[in-house]
Formats: C-alpha cells, sequence, structure tokens
C-alpha cells in the first residue's frame, strides 16, 4: 500500500484497482463471475468515492480556486453511482448489460483521467501541511467504514432521475 503521507498516491492507487476490477469484469464471461466481480467493484468504488468526498473534495470546496472543478468531480460520482446502480439492475448476460458496462467503464476512467491528470496538480497548490494531515486522518477510515457499508443497490437510472 502507497504512503499514507501522499494523499494523491494513495487515491491513484484505488484507481488502478478499479481498473485492474474493470478489466476483470470486462473479460468476465460467467454470470457467476459477473456478479462476483460487479459486487467487488460496487464496494470499491462507493467506499472510494465516499471517503474521497470527505477527505479530499470537503478539503477543496473551501478553497475559491478549486470549488468549480470540485463540484464538477463530485458531479460526475453522482452520475457514476447512478450508471453502476444501472448496471447492478440488468441481467448479466443481455447485451444491454455489456452496452452499460462499457458506458460505465468509459464514464469512470474519464473522471479518474481527469482527476489524475488536472484536478491532483491543481490541487496541491493550494493544500497546506493541516490540509493534508486532515486528508490522511480521514481517508483510510472512512473508505473501510464506507466499503464495508457499500452495497449493490440495483436501480433503474430512468428510475432514479424520477
Amino acid at each position: 500500500m502507497a504512503d499514507n503521507t501522499d494523499i494523491f498516491a494513495r487515491l491513484i492507487e484505488d484507481h488502478d484497482l478499479h481498473r485492474d476490477l474493470f478489466a476483470q469484469l470486462g473479460d468476465a464471461s460467467s454470470e457467476a463471475d459477473r456478479t462476483r466481480l460487479l459486487e467487488r467493484l460496487t464496494k470499491e468504488l462507493k467506499g472510494h468515492a465516499a471517503a474521497e468526498e470527505q477527505a479530499l473534495y470537503s478539503t477543496m470546496l473551501r478553497k475559491p480556486e478549486t470549488t468549480d472543478e470540485t463540484r464538477h468531480s463530485v458531479a460526475e460520482h453522482k452520475e457514476i453511482e447512478d450508471l453502476l446502480n444501472d448496471l447492478a439492475a440488468t441481467d448479466t448476460s443481455s447485451e444491454e448489460w455489456a452496452t452499460k458496462f462499457e458506458h460505465l467503464r468509459h464514464r469512470y476512467t474519464h473522471h479518474i483521467d481527469e482527476e489524475e491528470e488536472e484536478n491532483f496538480p491543481d490541487y496541491t497548490q493550494y493544500l497546506d501541511e493541516d490540509d493534508l494531515t486532515y486528508m490522511r486522518s480521514v481517508f483510510e477510515r472512512r473508505k473501510r467504514e464506507e466499503s464495508s457499508q457499500a452495497e449493490v443497490t440495483p436501480e433503474k437510472l430512468e428510475e432514479a432521475q424520477e
């Protein structure tokens, strides 16, 4: 595991795990494997997103220079959760599932690439040691708690937006 003194390295470590889980899920051929991997991916993504929002985004929302890009990232978290729930509500053996999975993977990859290439480098300009200490103390604790409580919640996308 990465040294938690660098919160961005720790977040990227999670992103790398997520990329790997997406690859495994994309290669899975059986419904049982898809179901198992989707559950693991769901717990990872939901736990990571909640902890990231509490540790990093809450800090960055207090910085006027980063408020807009942080709000954008929070909105993407909601979009990804909705897509994840929609995928869970879709028959894993259907062509519709494969299409929704690829859309989710594309949207998530866009999100983490944007974080890693644009947001994280920008954020470092505005953080002081107190911010870093706070983020380090919150992220791991919240990730454990949030991941253990995260559930697969099947909900069709059109129903989530009503």
